[in-house]
């Protein structure tokens, strides 16, 4: 369904309407750079579901079914690396605090006044910054291989670096299917079994749902031009968990770690064999990790 959130049309799916338990806490999933709402595998949501939880996620702007910004200019990549390496400043065509008040927006519009969010890599980095924009509204921080925005940290290997900057041969749906399987593939997790049939189905099914390459380029600006979170994450008082692969070749763990040490109380949940991918072991040792921390923030 579409809501309106902080002016802008925004898809949502929400459990409640699948028949959640009434009054039933509320998680929010807030999913990465140029990934859908339909990235997060149904077995999480659904076991989520089964522990009691209403769940609500939603495709950030610029991406799949919610309103796209086509309107704005798409950056010169090259350009805002440079930038970024220089750390000189650099202008996006809107800002993660601006996708942070999207996601606030998003429970507005269905008239939930707190919520436990969790976000992966860039949507880890939105619910930093809605702990920071509206501590009162958030109940817990899950933080899922994502990353404090600090300049000092380390980047992704060479592999994922070019595998990032490499493009579709093709516009054909073929194309983009064998373009992302070979991404996917790079960043994925070592540790745990891989079923490349299932993810070359669930990359088609996205790609049949929304193609927006322009949208992912002004959102990963958006991430760059974020440069003064790290110093901002002290501010944070929200129970906040960090969960973060120690074989991430795209956000190395390190990240994770840097995450957890800014934001006090926060625990560190470092997982052998992940990298930067939701397979189904790694579904399980996240809920391993994520439910008792969302039971220990629900009020009394």
């Amino acid at each position: 369904m579409q809501v309106k959130a902080n002016g802008i049309n925004i898809e949502v799916e929400d459990t409640a309407a699948a028949g959640s338990q009434p009054g039933a806490p509320v998680i929010l999933l807030i999913m990465g750079l140029g990934m859908q709402l339909v990235a997060w595998p149904a077995s999480f949501i659904q076991s989520l579901v089964d522990q009691g939880f209403r769940v609500v996620r939603f495709d950030n702007r610029d991406i799949g079914l919610s309103q796209h910004f086509d309107h704005l200019p798409v950056p010169n990549l090259a350009w805002q690396t440079l930038k970024f390496r220089l750390r000189l400043p650099i202008k996006a065509p809107y800002s993660l605090q601006e996708m942070a008040a999207d996601a606030l927006g998003v429970l507005d519009a269905l008239g939930i006044a707190q919520a436990h969010v969790v976000g992966v890599s860039m949507g880890g980095m939105i619910a930093q910054r809605m702990a920071l924009a509206a501590p009162h509204r958030i109940l817990s921080l899950c933080s899922v291989m994502s990353s404090s925005g600090a300049r000092r940290l380390p980047g992704p290997k060479p592999n994922v670096v070019r595998a990032l900057l490499r493009r579709p041969k093709h516009p054909d749906e073929a194309a983009l299917v064998e373009h992302y399987t070979r991404l996917f593939k790079v960043i994925g997790s070592p540790g745990f079994p891989f079923d490349e049939e299932l993810l070359r189905e669930r990359v088609l099914a996205v790609a049949r749902r929304s193609f927006h390459p322009a949208g992912m380029l002004r959102q990963m600006t958006a991430i760059a031009a974020d440069s003064r979170r790290a110093k901002e994450l002290a501010q944070i008082k929200t129970p906040t968990l960090v969960l973060h692969g120690k074989e991430d070749p795209l956000m190395p763990f390190a990240c994770g770690a840097d995450t957890a040490r800014r934001i006090a109380g926060a625990q560190l949940v470092g997982i052998h064999g992940m990298g930067h991918d939701l397979p189904p072991g790694v579904v399980a040792r996240l809920l391993e990790a994520l439910v008792p921390h969302i039971r220990c923030a629900c009020p009394a």
